[in-house]
């Protein structure tokens, strides 16, 4: 392979007016330019990436932090992310911490190496104070680290809003409503809150299940969706995230319960998967690509040292299914 030195030599200039080039900064000649750009076309010099990223102290990589890429809220935002981040010239590298502890220390290590260039954190982890005294890059997806790391997320109180007012109408009693472990810093549990609220305001009584930390499996939303109907045979009303409520229609069907008339359905975040079976789940659905948008558009201003909002929050809205 053609090495710099050689484009220099038959261009007949100094290694450094090449790289002036290249990186196209500084004042170069347009007769030189020009004879360092024959000079690549005819020995088909390929720059080294490393080398120029070294050059310009960044290597165009921003890390993404996830639960579990194979969930299908995550892997869409992943999806949205990589094109959205395409656009401004970088390129991801995708973390999954499920059953892979230090995966996201890993990550913050390269960051401070400057091996990435930036971090989205939308996983999990209990560890936030890992990102203490990490000045570098980082946007925060539904998750509150510190005061210093700027957020986006949804609305989520307008989303339970939204699924309380739907379950009220349809006549629900005895709702119950998934949440997730109470141990995550998340705004998300905003929207189970303000659920709760709008059901006590309406005089209903309503019940939670917590799930345990950090499970994503289908095989334990289904393991959850038997105990619930086991243990709460009175309820009319399900709410919850869209795997588990899935899990649940699947449930009700072996009690030979008729969903809406027996139970009613809502889900939150309204991926693919609320319109895939027979019925379309109704659901509170989460603008994906516009937060993947949003996000990418933060940590490329943060790495530009340009100002930006400290929390910026998309609405959701309700979409009518036949489960409700």
């Amino acid at each position: 392979m053609a090495s710099i030195r050689d484009v220099a030599k038959l261009a007949q200039v100094a290694p450094s007016t090449v790289s002036l080039v290249l990186n196209n900064k500084g004042y170069v000649s347009e007769a030189s330019r020009k004879k360092v750009l024959d000079a690549i076309e005819k020995l088909n010099y390929v720059p080294n990436e490393l080398a120029r990223n070294l050059y310009r102290n960044c290597t165009n990589i921003i890390g993404i932090v996830v639960p579990d890429i194979a969930h299908p809220f995550f892997g869409a935002f992943i999806r949205f992310l990589e094109v959205a981040l395409y656009k401004h010239n970088y390129k991801i590298m995708v973390c999954s911490t499920i059953e892979r502890e230090n995966a996201e220390h890993e990550l913050v290590d390269m960051l401070r190496r400057q091996m990435i260039d930036g971090i989205i954190m939308g996983c999990h982890s209990l560890e936030v104070d890992l990102y203490d005294n990490v000045n570098k890059p980082i946007v925060a997806f539904d998750r509150i680290i510190n005061n210093k790391i700027p957020i986006i997320r949804s609305d989520h109180a307008q989303g339970g809003k939204l699924a309380a007012q739907a379950m009220l109408k349809a006549g629900c009693k005895h709702p119950l409503q998934i949440i997730g472990a109470k141990s995550v810093t998340t705004p998300a549990h905003l929207h189970h809150a303000t659920f709760r609220e709008e059901m006590l305001k309406a005089k209903v009584d309503i019940k939670d299940y917590e799930m345990e930390w950090n499970k994503f499996s289908m095989d334990y939303f289904c393991q959850v969706a038997k105990e619930i109907f086991e243990r709460y045979p009175e309820i009319d009303g399900i709410y919850g995230s869209d795997m588990i409520i899935c899990a649940c229609y699947a449930e009700a069907c072996k009690h030979n319960l008729k969903v809406p008339q027996d139970i009613k359905l809502i889900a939150y975040d309204g991926t693919l998967i609320t319109n895939c079976g027979l019925l379309n789940i109704t659901s509170i659905v989460q603008p994906i690509e516009q937060l993947a948008q949003k996000t990418a558009q933060m940590i490329v201003s943060l790495i530009k040292n340009e100002d930006i909002e400290k929390e910026v929050i998309m609405p959701v809205f309700l979409r009518q299914g036949d489960t409700c």
